[in-house]
């Protein structure tokens, strides 16, 4: 039987892999920071393997956060998914999935970079639109 990685050890995973993106730096050198392989990092980041805390603290200084930040929107004790987890923590896990992403962040940047409060409403309302219009497709 496959065990399933539990919410909180992907939280931090994908809290990890976004910082790391963040920064531009691949699975492989935040590897070598640590004396680990980049596989190693993979599995960290999906929250197969657990990430134990002097780890944690090793990574929190190689990304420059402080260790609390890869724990900040996890999800509570007890509301694992399937188990009573409310729909705005699922909400709010998709967002943080997404910002983990190498579009969720390279999109994130280039919105942030848009200066003019009107064209980023034009940008937002032309997202929706074809958000809205690709899920009709669907069906």
């Amino acid at each position: 039987m496959k065990k399933t990685p539990d919410p909180i050890d992907r939280h931090v995973g994908s809290r990890v892999r976004m910082q790391r993106i963040l920064m531009k730096m691949s699975q492989e050198k935040l590897g070598e920071a640590l004396g680990l392989t980049f596989q190693q990092v993979q599995k960290y980041e999906k929250g197969l393997n657990r990430i134990g805390a002097s780890r944690l603290q090793q990574i929190s200084k190689t990304l420059n956060v402080p260790p609390s930040f890869f724990f900040e929107g996890a999800p509570a004790l007890g509301s694992a998914e399937g188990n009573g987890g409310s729909a705005e923590e699922s909400s709010s896990q998709y967002v943080v999935d997404f910002l983990s992403t190498a579009e969720g962040l390279h999109l994130n940047r280039a919105f942030a970079r848009i200066k003019d409060a009107k064209i980023r409403k034009r940008v937002l309302d032309l997202v929706t639109t074809l958000a809205d219009s690709d899920g009709a497709n669907e069906g």
